[in-house]
């Protein structure tokens, strides 16, 4: 076991290692994706205007797999946990990565994320309890189909959402570092230190995607983000149930934005895996005319109205869903505002 002293000396090694990495394997990446032309070059359903090196999301995966070992190998993490998030990450990420270099079919990476979802609830031990409006519920098998669908929609839904520059690393960021806030406030010093280090790893990457962004993440990057995301709040809730509803709500612009979306576009008759730019952040950047309004506006939310519902789950005992349901109505509000899931007018607005 670590001493204080050298528990501390370590842990600020690592994050400072970890950011240092991802920053430097990100430049390395827009330096591969120049040379090799994996250039975003932006077409009708694109939120961008200029040319773009992507896949940098790649750095974020190297750099957060490299070291969650290590916090094993020093009792910040247990081995269980290593293990579903090591090859539930590492599976997604190579599957974008080669989507990201050329095209595989839907129907094959659908089966990859699913493989991925139980590879990690085989590890965590499927769907914990949980507990809405004051009851309670375990459901066995049922519970555990739910929870792949979850990580899988999760996933795909934090793919959709990565359609602007620094939106997909400010989310990221900013949902992690919250929850590791929650846990510091609750005494729950153990579940911090894996969210943390993901923090780590985006940061790197965010100095370089931030608006105007110079590399784009990829559906490497991203795809990987929403399945550890999703673990992480499943992995926090066997320690707590309430856990769940905290990173529900922490992470509640990505899930209202694409939910709403794709419901829309379903009930619409559309192709839902064929790419588009009708999510309501979309529309706003077309509106503000930059992405940098909308990225700040998305990180602003979640420190402000987000984190603050999340924390009363946890410190003033409010039920979880009753918290969900008020995090989640001005949302809902502003999908509608800006047009999340409706077709976009010939005038490109």
């Amino acid at each position: 076991m670590l001493n204080v002293v050298s528990f501390g000396e370590f842990l600020g090694l690592m994050l400072v290692t970890v950011i240092l990495l991802s920053l430097g394997l990100t430049g390395a990446l827009r330096h591969y994706a120049l040379k090799n032309s994996l250039i975003d070059v932006p077409n009708a359903r694109s939120s961008h205007s200029v040319p773009t090196p992507r896949g940098g999301g790649v750095a974020i995966v190297v750099s957060f797999l490299v070291v969650l070992p290590l916090f094993a190998l020093a009792g910040l993490a247990t081995w269980h946990q290593v293990w579903g998030l090591l090859g539930a990450g590492a599976l997604i990420a190579i599957v974008g990565f080669l989507d990201d270099h050329g095209h595989i079919a839907a129907r094959w990476r659908l089966l990859a994320h699913f493989i991925s979802a139980v590879w990690a609830l085989f590890w965590m031990g499927g769907l914990p309890s949980i507990s809405v409006f004051g009851v309670s519920l375990d459901i066995g098998w049922i519970g555990h189909i739910l929870a792949a669908l979850y990580l899988v929609w999760m996933l795909n839904l934090y793919n959709f959402m990565d359609g602007i520059d620094g939106l997909a690393g400010i989310e990221a960021v900013t949902a992690t570092l919250g929850a590791c806030l929650v846990y510091w406030l609750t005494g729950t010093d153990s579940l911090v230190w894996t969210p943390l280090l993901l923090a780590a790893a985006v940061l790197g990457f965010f100095c370089w995607n931030f608006p105007p962004a110079k590399i784009f993440m990829g559906d490497a990057g991203s795809g990987f983000l929403g399945i550890i995301l999703g673990i992480l709040s499943l992995q926090a809730a066997w320690s707590d149930p309430r856990m769940l509803w905290v990173w529900l709500i922490l992470l509640g612009v990505f899930i209202v934005d694409a939910t709403f979306t794709l419901v829309r576009r379903l009930m619409r008759g559309d192709k839902v895996y064929e790419a588009h730019r009708s999510h309501g952040y979309q529309f706003a950047s077309r509106q503000f005319g930059k992405h940098l309004p909308v990225t700040l506006a998305v990180g602003a939310i979640n420190l402000f109205w987000l984190l603050p519902l999340a924390l009363s789950v946890v410190l003033l005992r409010v039920d979880g869903a009753v918290a969900l349901i008020l995090a989640y109505l001005p949302l809902i509000a502003l999908a509608y505002k800006f047009r999340s899931g409706e077709l976009e007018r010939p005038d490109g607005c």
